[in-house]
């Protein structure tokens, strides 16, 4: 594995790959690699020649209040495991690499950014479809993977890549999650013990609200008051938001018709946890 801390580096390394006519498959992370980083690496490793992993915690997505510094890190760690997943190239650069002066133009998110994560935090789409589209200008990958337990992320990467014609395919990966349905997140270190037993509610009350939609009798309000519900019976904690929405478009149907997402954010004392499902709403399968 070859790690590159600068950007003349990288770019290095991928000319070489492109020259040897390799695809490459790129995983944009920022770091404390968990069990759904390793399945994203392992999809990338499947389907190309050579694999890229940038570790790098992007200033411009946290607000003034947000939890940037306190962003868990542990690079020797995540080095080891980036090595196991069989990473070709691990892109680690600084802060000051990345912006060596306060950027001269972000890009603006215009549709999906007033709903979910994005209504309680402005800016931070911007400042998430401003690193990668950098990164996806240095890397130039064939193809770039991304959870959906950050849904509304990968929807507007999507929209990101349509929009401004970038030849990059984006595969998004299933939520990995523990044995007891709890969401994999660099979070989940901050939760009590009593709080990480009763995280598991979170997806268990998504699930009661696939079974509804399945019915075909609810609607968007009758969803949203189902989740509420549950989630006001836990011991800890409180609501952030429960929403039900169209994918990857992200706009509000009170009629449930073809693809929808059903997401919700918690707040714990000292971790903000999100989930989502992403269901077909004329079935009512997940998907």
């Amino acid at each position: 594995m070859r790690i590159v801390k600068t950007i003349q580096e990288l770019r290095t390394a991928i000319a070489e790959a492109k020259s040897n006519h390799k695809k490459i498959g790129f995983v944009p992370t920022m770091g404390f690699l968990h069990e759904g980083h390793k399945r994203l690496l392992h999809q990338a490793n499947e389907d190309n020649d050579i694999v890229v992993l940038s570790i790098f915690v992007n200033p411009l997505q946290f607000g003034p209040n947000e939890d940037f510094d306190r962003y868990p890190r542990d690079f020797e760690r995540d080095e080891q495991i980036a090595r196991n997943a069989g990473v070709n190239i691990l892109f680690y650069p600084s802060i000051s690499e990345m912006y060596p002066e306060e950027p001269m133009m972000i890009i603006q998110v215009k549709k999906g950014v007033d709903v979910l994560c994005g209504a309680s935090r402005p800016g931070h789409f911007d400042g998430v479809a401003t690193v990668v589209m950098k990164l996806f200008q240095l890397v130039q990958p064939e193809r770039a993977y991304f959870g959906m337990k950050d849904a509304q992320q990968v929807a507007i990467i999507m929209n990101m890549v349509d929009t401004f014609n970038i030849p990059i395919e984006i595969i998004p990966c299933d939520t990995v999650r523990e044995q007891d349905g709890l969401a994999k997140s660099s979070r989940n270190v901050y939760l009590s013990p009593e709080e990480r037993n009763d995280a598991p509610k979170l997806y268990e009350a998504l699930q009661k609200a696939s079974d509804c939609i399945k019915k075909q009798t609810c609607t968007r309000s009758d969803v949203i008051a189902l989740i509420k519900d549950d989630l006001q019976k836990l011991a800890y904690g409180e609501i952030d938001y429960v929403d039900v929405l169209s994918y990857p478009r992200l706009e509000p149907i009170e009629e449930l018709s073809g693809k929808i997402i059903v997401a919700l954010a918690y707040k714990y004392e000292k971790a903000r946890l999100i989930d989502n499902i992403l269901v077909n709403a004329a079935t009512g399968k997940e998907c």
